[in-house]
């Protein structure tokens, strides 16, 4: 809303909420709209971001606290076992391997090593409690950068949540506003005289 004051013109500020005999309680009701979705939009976004950021490294710490690493060999040749479609992504293959489990059984299983590894060197893999091959957990540094991402991308999705919200409220309060307009005008319309066109 735009306003001339001295031959200039001028931006009038809160607008919405100011005293003024023209002014609808819906303004003032869009006014605390607009207000409650940026403070809400923003209140979301930081704490569902810190929230799943700290629930994620939370899971990888535990992961990395369960997960342990033993010494294997090698059964056979990494480059060999790779001859399935997906079985390598360049720098790993899958490869079968042999370890001592913690109750001195010997064990085998499948796991990714080293493309260039051959058999009968040795590598090492990780086991859970139960004593089952698992990937490698991630370390401190990687489960920071993981929960950051993640974090980041449920704030974003939190606040962009809100504010679709706070739209579609907007445009409900837009449209009724429309339709009181409309309802007026029927009535004083008429009292104005002729129309043209």
């Amino acid at each position: 809303m735009r306003w001339t004051r001295g031959g200039r013109r001028g931006r009038v500020s809160w607008w919405r909420i100011r005293r003024n005999p023209l002014r609808r309680r819906s303004y003032l009701v869009e006014a605390w709209l607009l207000a409650a979705t940026g403070i809400l939009a923003v209140a979301a976004a930081v704490v569902v971001g810190v929230l799943t950021a700290v629930a994620i490294e939370r899971n990888l710490d535990g992961l990395r606290a369960v997960r342990y690493a033993v010494p294997a060999v090698l059964t056979e040749d990494a480059d060999r076992a790779t001859s399935g479609s997906d079985g390598t992504d360049g720098d790993h293959a899958w490869a079968t391997v042999r370890w001592t489990a913690a109750d001195g059984t010997t064990r085998t299983g499948l796991t990714r090593v080293d493309a260039t590894s051959k058999a009968g060197s040795t590598t090492r893999v990780w086991l859970d409690a139960k004593g089952r091959l698992v990937p490698e957990p991630a370390s401190a540094d990687e489960a920071e950068l993981e929960g950051s991402v993640l974090g980041t991308a449920a704030a974003v999705s939190a606040g962009a949540s809100v504010i679709l919200v706070g739209c579609w409220a907007y445009t409900r309060l837009e449209r009724r506003r429309l339709e009181q307009w409309d309802t007026e005008w029927a009535l004083i319309g008429p009292q104005w005289g002729r129309r043209t066109g």
